[in-house]
């Protein structure tokens, strides 16, 4: 059933430059790249030298032999066969940037990035290259400085394509793996005809699969799961051994069962997931490959896991938006029917699939519901869509044979709600940290996405209830319109800009070119490829998906029902990309969220001395951020504070801070005094000088609660000095209520509606924790009132 890929696995230390190059850790752009590659750039990589150009013609066949060359000094192996994937021998994008650049200056041959991403195999490359270049199907014509010869004894497939007219060549179909001829396309296609001739041959093998009983309906005890270093099945593999007594068997690709232990321990902790002894006790990890034959197990080993395993999860597969599908295929097509053929061999077992709503990528499509016909295929334009939608019909046509096939079909999968894990190469996260960023948004219909806990636990649910086996879900979640992500956004402080999609790329690249941001490089390759750009407009012009069967799942177990991933859902995450340079939070810098004043009146002295000296404070207290509430409970203050005793000009504030409930609001002195507010405030007066004020709100167990909350105990210093002035200040009651209530101030780009909701949110979380620090002393004091423990009785003691 499977194709055999020659390339041997990968140098642990190459490979690991290379994938590090490709995720944008050493900040290198395209063009960064392709100077690289340029003449008198860094020395190439060691290969053998190409061939001087010749007079001689080169015919179709010679060129192909030093294309594959060419692109093996660039894969681990060293080499690559004419008929090989460039990417499933190891290659990168990064390296594909290379290879192109490679082509045109060592010989002469004119290639596109986005014909390498679609069909990375030699053959294929030369062919294409040759067709845009204009050779003629017969005879010979120089192009760019080659000559190329279409010899006689050289076999080629003439294929007219009757809706356009054109004549390309193909390689004559090998006799022991003929192809299928190449189908008539509609005006409107979007897809290669070869990609679709493929597509059709890749179906067919669904037809040899083997008929198979049903399963035993009950819970998994060995389960079989793939893709557990990716983040969707990491999290799935935790939640497996949270929630079943299953024993897991992870397929890791590696080189030997060490590498593979390894491999996942790394890929388990950099998503803050536990790697402990108790995990690793119920895990076996089998180092392999989805695209080999048999799943590169030996055949013993994989005669008893036909025999053993009673579940097969399929997670694994490869997620780049600018590939073809020819070189897509082997890893979501091929290696899916690998699996279905280990499900239904031995021991009859489920095989649940991780689909995508990719599956209904089409522009116009009407709706996207659990039961809703697919997209046509041929008008998906991007090669994961179309190994998506191939591996999900092909598995429909398993069932037909008996197989009991679940698809789970998530749409964008956000970050963890509680450890803020995300996925840097998740194109949903690459738009999100981008619209943080530049703080800007294109138009669109509904973004269908969850977070990476609720997609995981409600996946393994089904896994693990036998009355869930054999349907297809949803797990988008709550789709967010357009109107939701402005408004998270501006509560959160940053307040965005809608723009239409072509107008929101180009700034965005122009953004991304002048401040170069390695962690999204991989979203600049997408917002430059006429593929991708497809994929992206089908995908914010998309109907929301509907999922009746998930959520009536999901009630019947009693499981978290699905939430819209919302501000507050997003927070941990926004944070930790904040952290890794990828998004950007709001700053004190920033124009305010939410602003009021607070002016004060009252008296300092010496330390120890009477406060008979005047002292006033005309402060504005700002947020940037309900963020900022919530993480720090911090305010920033500005403003002056007036002081004879310091100085006869007012100290202006150069820094200030507000915590409001300062180290969640532990009693002082015996815990007779609840703290309310601190204020620390850096100052300068009009000659240079630096100085310091630090405040202070109580709560007491008093009757006098109004003006416990109107005062502030201050001490005042010059900077790197102790306190040489103390005193207190109060807020007048009659300024109060008109400052601090109504007269907050909300950013004036929100509307009405959102304004009015600012405020509410201020207000509600501001009284609540002032009421939980005034009932601080109280509660404390009726505790001591009503201690009802007994003096012991003398006799006690002998009871």
């Amino acid at each position: 059933m499977r194709e055999v890929n020659e390339n041997g696995p990968a140098p642990a230390d190459q490979r690991a430059t290379a994938e590090a190059i490709e995720r944008g850790g050493i900040g290198l752009s395209v063009t960064d790249l392709l100077a690289r590659v340029a003449p008198g750039a860094a020395p190439q990589p060691e290969a053998p030298a190409a061939p001087e150009p010749s007079a001689a013609p080169r015919d179709e066949a010679a060129l192909v032999a030093e294309v594959a060359a060419l692109a093996g000094r660039y894969v681990p192996a060293g080499h690559l066969a004419p008929d090989a994937d460039f990417f499933d021998a190891g290659g990168t994008s990064v390296h594909a940037v290379e290879l192109v650049a490679a082509l045109e200056t060592e010989l002469g041959l004119t290639v596109d990035l986005d014909e390498v991403f679609a069909d990375a195999r030699p053959a294929s490359l030369v062919r294409r290259a040759i067709r845009a270049n204009g050779a003629e199907t017969a005879g010979q014509r120089d192009t760019a400085g080659l000559t190329v010869v279409q010899r006689p004894t050289t076999a080629l497939t003439v294929v007219q394509r009757p809706t356009t007219g054109l004549v390309t060549t193909e390689p004559a179909p090998h006799p022991a793996n003929p192809a299928p001829t190449l189908p008539s396309t509609p005006t409107d296609s979007a897809a290669r005809p070869e990609d679709l001739a493929q597509i059709l041959a890749d179906l067919s093998l669904a037809d040899r699969l083997p008929f198979v009983a049903s399963p035993e309906p009950a819970p998994p005890r060995r389960v079989l799961l793939t893709g557990a270093t990716g983040f969707l099945g990491s999290h799935m593999l935790l939640d497996l051994l949270r929630h079943s007594d299953a024993h897991v068997y992870c397929l890791v690709r590696a080189a030997d069962e060490e590498a593979a232990v390894a491999r996942l321990g790394d890929a388990l902790k950099g998503y803050a997931l536990p790697w402990s002894s108790e995990v690793r006790r119920r895990v076996t990890v089998l180092p392999g490959d989805i695209r080999e034959p048999r799943l590169g197990l030996t055949a013993d080993l994989w005669d008893r896991l036909a025999e053993e395993l009673d579940s097969v999860v399929s997670v694994a597969a490869a997620v780049d938006f600018l590939r073809g599908y020819p070189s897509l295929r082997a890893s979501n097509v091929l290696g899916s029917l690998t699996l279905a053929e280990l499900a239904a061999t031995g021991r009859p077992k489920p095989l649940h699939h991780i689909s995508s709503v990719a599956v209904f990528n089409e522009v116009g499509i009407p709706s996207m519901g659990e039961d809703d016909p697919f997209a046509h295929v041929d008008r998906l334009v991007a090669g994961y869509d179309q190994s998506k939608w191939a591996a999900e019909v092909a598995l429909r046509r398993a069932r037909d044979h008996g197989l009991v096939v679940t698809a789970l079909r998530p749409g964008g999968i956000g970050g963890h709600t509680r450890t803020g894990a995300y996925n840097p190469q998740d194109l949903s996260s690459g738009l999100l940290s981008a619209f943080a960023r530049f703080r800007s948004v294109p138009a669109f219909r509904y973004l269908n996405a969850a977070p990476i806990d609720w997609v995981s636990r409600t996946a393994v649910a089904v896994i693990c209830e036998p009355d869930a086996w054999g349907f297809d879900y949803n797990l988008t979640g709550v789709p967010n319109t357009l109107d939701d992500v402005v408004r998270d956004m501006a509560f959160g402080g940053m307040h965005v800009r809608v723009r239409d999609w072509e107008e929101w790329r180009a700034d965005t690249l122009a953004r991304l070119e002048a401040e170069p941001v390695p962690e999204l490089a991989f979203l600049t390759r997408v917002l430059r490829s006429p593929t991708a750009l497809k994929l992206c407009e089908a995908t914010l012009t998309g109907p929301a998906a509907t999922a009746e069967r998930t959520d009536a799942l999901v009630d019947a177990l009693g499981l978290p029902p699905a939430v819209r991933y919302d501000a507050r859902a997003q927070l941990k995450t926004f944070e930790r990309l904040a952290g890794d340079g990828l998004a950007r939070l709001p700053h004190k810098d920033d124009q305010p969220y939410l602003w009021f004043s607070e002016t004060t009146e009252g008296g300092v002295g010496p330390v120890g001395g009477a406060p008979d000296s005047p002292c006033s404070m005309t402060l504005t207290l700002s947020v940037a951020s309900m963020h900022q509430l919530v993480t720090e409970r911090r305010v920033d203050v500005r403003g002056e504070v007036s002081c004879p005793a310091a100085h006869s000009a007012p100290l202006t504030v150069a820094r200030g801070d507000l915590w409001v409930r300062p180290e969640e609001g532990i009693p002082h002195q015996h815990g007779l005094r609840h703290p309310l507010l601190r204020y620390r405030l850096e100052l300068t007066d009009a000659d240079g000088g630096r100085w310091w004020l630090e405040g202070h709100k109580y709560a007491r167990a008093r009757r006098d609660l109004w003006r416990q909350t109107r005062t502030l105990t201050v001490e005042l210093g010059r900077e790197g000095d102790p306190a040489s002035l103390a005193g207190e200040v109060v807020v007048p009651a009659d300024t109060y209520v008109r400052d601090q209530i109504d007269g907050i101030r909300v950013d004036p780009r929100l509307t009405g509606r959102e304004k009015r909701a600012a405020k509410l949110t201020w207000l509600a979380w501001f009284g609540l924790e002032m009421g939980r620090g005034l009932a601080g002393p109280f509660a404390r004091a009726a505790a001591d009132l009503l201690d009802l423990r007994r003096t012991p009785n003398p006799t006690e003691n002998h009871r």
